[in-house]
């Protein structure tokens, strides 16, 4: 599986360098100009069976298909490009989408972050590829405006199908309202030498949501490019973002009645997509049975049968499986992941007040004797750099003795009054004739 790429173009998965093919015939592709690509069935019945049913088989939703254009011959080398103004939308999202859109909050989301890796099965029940999804934290850069936090959605389908190689890749932006930021889409398919290659770019520009393609077959190239009114788009909902709905979903496991989104069909028309409950049921993963939540989810077009997905999740919204109904292969989980949690915050622990006996406490009393000692040491120092301490001390204490005053603390005012630099030079014991103002007065 090719790694998750945080450019904004996703590249080819089969051999051949289709992108290089297209740049040769019309310059280098600039990042917002990125084209997707439209399968044309060869004109041989086998081939032509063989593609329809590979095609249904690997496509991720609404398979990105460019609207059909005129017949090519074959091996002629052709360049057609249909350039279309704003598009007129007849359709709207329902009520019930715009709401429950507007009810999945930040904490579900964040739930979601996690990635899927489920193995392709052939009807037959052998092998054939892999189909990986993964939800992250990014940030995108609108042109011109600040980043903006959002989920990068990388999703991936691989396989060889009746010895056939397809793929398809789609790498997205999608804001925390689920809106389309940015998706970048390709599919590619081979029938012996004939490389049929897909490549889609959906982008929002101001007030626009820009959709450009570009579809080759061998030789032969065509553009197209749609632009839609960003406000007129309101429930709109890319293959990308349905990752992330159908996950918030299976969580819920409720499902909203009468929930309409817009969506592109195969054709590329605006059209309608809806969601239906399949219902609980039971699915063994490894040795382990394990109860499921089932979602379809349609694609509705005027011209042609829907298109039809059911989806079972786990409780977490860990996809399980996935078919699309008329498909010969079957998409199913083989190991069983670590289901995501809700983290609850550890309740706020409570110390009970204690008596703190310090002295029968042999780590605190040992503190006190270290800093014990080390205030003594400290002090004997001072002594040792100021000897007039001593002299001082030692001529008051002689003072004290010889006249045995009654109150200590006025003979001490007395005694060491003289030292103030503020006090003019007096008599030192001139209170001794007189009363003092320290001592207290005699009952």
């Amino acid at each position: 599986m090719e790694e998750e790429e945080h450019s904004a173009g996703v590249s080819a998965t089969d051999g051949e360098d289709t992108e290089s093919l297209a740049e040769s015939e019309h310059g280098e592709f600039e990042r917002s100009h990125r084209k997707s690509v439209e399968f044309q069935l060869p004109e041989d019945p086998e081939e032509t069976e063989a593609l329809q049913e590979v095609e249904s088989s690997i496509s991720l939703g609404s398979g990105e298909q460019a609207e059909e254009h005129k017949s090519f011959t074959d091996g002629a080398e052709e360049m057609e490009h249909t350039l279309t103004d704003d598009a007129v939308i007849p359709l709207r999202s329902s009520k019930d989408a715009s709401d429950f859109l507007s009810s999945i909050t930040p904490e579900e989301l964040q739930l979601c972050l996690f990635a899927d890796s489920l193995v392709t099965f052939s009807d037959s029940g052998r092998e054939v590829g892999e189909f990986t999804v993964s939800v992250q934290r990014a940030f995108y850069e609108e042109d011109g405006k600040e980043e903006v936090e959002c989920f990068l959605v990388h999703a991936t389908s691989q396989g060889t199908i009746d010895g056939i190689p397809c793929g398809t890749s789609i790498l997205a932006y999608i804001s925390k309202d689920l809106e389309t930021l940015e998706q970048h889409s390709h599919e590619y398919l081979k029938i012996k030498d004939n490389t049929l290659d897909t490549k889609t770019h959906l982008v929002k520009k101001g007030d626009k949501l820009v959709l450009d393609k570009v579809i080759t077959e061998g030789q032969v190239v065509r553009k197209q490019a749609l632009s839609f009114d960003w406000e007129s788009m309101k429930g709109f909902v890319s293959e990308a973002s349905n990752l992330l709905i159908m996950r918030v979903l299976a969580k819920r496991r409720v499902i909203p009645e009468n929930m309409t989104f817009l969506a592109f069909d195969m054709e590329s028309n605006l059209t309608t997509s809806t969601f239906t409950e399949l219902g609980v049921r039971n699915q063994m993963i490894g040795k382990e049975t394990v109860e499921m939540f089932g979602i379809e989810r349609s694609i509705w077009s005027e011209e042609d049968l829907p298109l039809t997905w059911q989806c079972y999740f786990l409780s977490d919204g860990h996809l399980s499986s996935r078919v699309q109904v008329g498909s010969p292969v079957t998409m199913t989980l083989q190991t069983m992941p670590i289901l995501v949690e809700k983290d609850e915050p550890d309740p706020k622990p409570v110390f009970g007040k204690q008596i703190l006996e310090w002295e029968e406490d042999v780590q605190l009393y040992s503190r006190f004797l270290d800093r014990k000692e080390e205030l003594r040491a400290d002090h004997a120092t001072y002594i040792r750099r100021h000897p007039d301490v001593r002299i001082i001390l030692a001529d008051f204490l002689q003072f004290v003795l010889l006249r045995k005053p009654d109150d200590i603390v006025a003979f001490a005012a007395e005694f060491f009054a003289p030292f103030a630099s503020q006090r003019s030079p007096t008599d030192t014991f001139h209170t001794s004739y007189e009363p003092s103002p320290f001592r207290s007065p005699c009952p």
